[in-house]
């Protein structure tokens, strides 16, 4: 598995900010734990975490933080990630239109990928395996539909499950389409995400799946987070929105990568 981080030395603000995406992400995490992946000392980490609290983004708690608004979201069953939300709606849209009557798909949990799981309803016979809660209990009600879940652990912001033990549960698993979420993507740096927690499972389903789609609407390419998942050679088609630079766009479709445009 391909993990790269590359964020020692930030300077203060930098950090908080990458720390804060951290959190974003995970909902809590170890003082211990931030200060292995960042590269500076526990001290260091405590006073970045003092700041973002003062700034009302977390609580502090012994030995961490969490994130401020977890609570609130887990109970209302809201994600945390949603901006660009008419772009991500387009998106879910045009992908939704890829899966025919009858397939197993993956959809990975987020924003975007919660807007194709709207657009499914009118499918017949589908078999969806996900890692997210609030997918899962969308789409298991309806009539002909045969919907999965991984173990794992829980990740609030993003209503997930992710570690290992969802990485496992996707060995031996076949599916026709992987509908991919990613926090940020480009040329050089590939699919990048703000903690190392996801890599374990989105690698298992890139490895069940026959196709993987790709869904970013455009104010994530071109940009890289703290851990790499791989290359855009991972990439079969993905699904946009027309904010997409023209260079970036040819570059896409240069290494393979169909560019579909919602």
């Amino acid at each position: 598995m391909n993990v790269r981080t590359g964020t020692p030395g930030l300077l203060g603000e930098a950090r908080r900010m990458k720390i804060l995406e951290w959190l974003q992400e995970e909902g809590a995490a170890r003082v211990r734990t931030l200060a292995d992946a960042f590269g500076v000392s526990e001290v260091t980490v405590r006073q970045d975490l003092e700041k973002l609290e003062a700034e009302g983004h977390v609580v502090r708690e012994h030995g961490g933080a969490f994130l401020k608004s977890v609570p609130q979201q887990v109970r209302a069953m809201a994600l945390h990630h949603m901006v660009h939300m008419d772009a991500k709606r387009r998106i879910g849209r045009v992908a939704a239109a890829l899966v025919q009557d009858g397939e197993t798909i993956i959809l990975d949990s987020g924003s975007t990928t919660t807007e194709i799981s709207t657009h499914l309803a009118t499918r017949s016979g589908l078999t969806v395996i996900t890692n997210a809660l609030n997918i899962a209990l969308a789409l298991g009600g309806l009539p002909g539909f045969d919907v999965h879940m991984p173990g794992g652990h829980f990740k609030a912001p993003t209503l997930s499950l992710s570690g290992e033990r969802s990485g496992d549960y996707f060995r031996g698993l076949f599916a026709q389409k992987l509908f991919l979420a990613t926090a940020a993507v480009s040329l050089d740096a590939g699919l990048t995400f703000p903690s190392l927690s996801d890599i374990t499972v989105k690698r298992a389903m890139i490895e069940s799946a026959a196709e993987v789609i790709l869904v970013a609407d455009s104010s994530k390419i071109g940009h890289r987070s703290f851990s790499s998942l791989g290359g855009i050679e991972l990439v079969h088609v993905l699904v946009t929105d027309d904010g997409i630079r023209d260079e970036d766009r040819a570059g896409f479709e240069a290494a393979g990568v169909k560019v579909l445009i919602a």
